[in-house]
């Protein structure tokens, strides 16, 4: 897409710090982190969200995403990791190309996910009811 931000660094006509690539994805350093090390991981070519990305193109796009969590953990010597990924405007989607976040964590670091909810446990039965009928 012409005025996809993420297209325009896999064409490179946008600045990143790439620190994984391959023939299908692409893996660079977040502009904005909120951890040392976040990265975001995309498919070269755009899909729009995880619903609309063929099957094959998301096996290819998840295995870069596990090269790159293994350079992360590697190289900064972090403790775990967190995966976020975003489909749509109401889940906080920006980009609207898919993308998944790698966030390296570190013991002690101040980074809080999941964010704390109010939502009820007693609502499981029903949102089980509805999901499995």
């Amino acid at each position: 897409m012409e005025d996809c931000l993420f297209c325009k660094i896999v064409k490179g006509e946008v600045v990143s710090y790439k620190i994984f690539e391959n023939e299908k994805a692409i893996a660079f350093l977040d502009v904005n982190p909120i951890a040392k090390g976040h990265t975001i991981v995309i498919p070269k070519k755009h899909f729009e969200n995880i619903y609309n990305i063929p099957e094959q193109d998301l096996k290819d796009v998840i295995l870069a995403v596990k090269a790159t969590a293994k350079i992360l953990k590697e190289k900064l010597n972090s403790t775990g990791i967190n995966l976020l990924q975003r489909n749509g405007r109401g889940a906080g989607q920006e980009v609207m190309h898919l993308h998944f976040h790698l966030i390296p964590r570190f013991e002690n670091d101040s980074v809080a996910l999941p964010p704390k909810s109010d939502y009820l446990k007693k609502d499981i039965k029903e949102l089980y009811k509805l999901l499995t009928n």
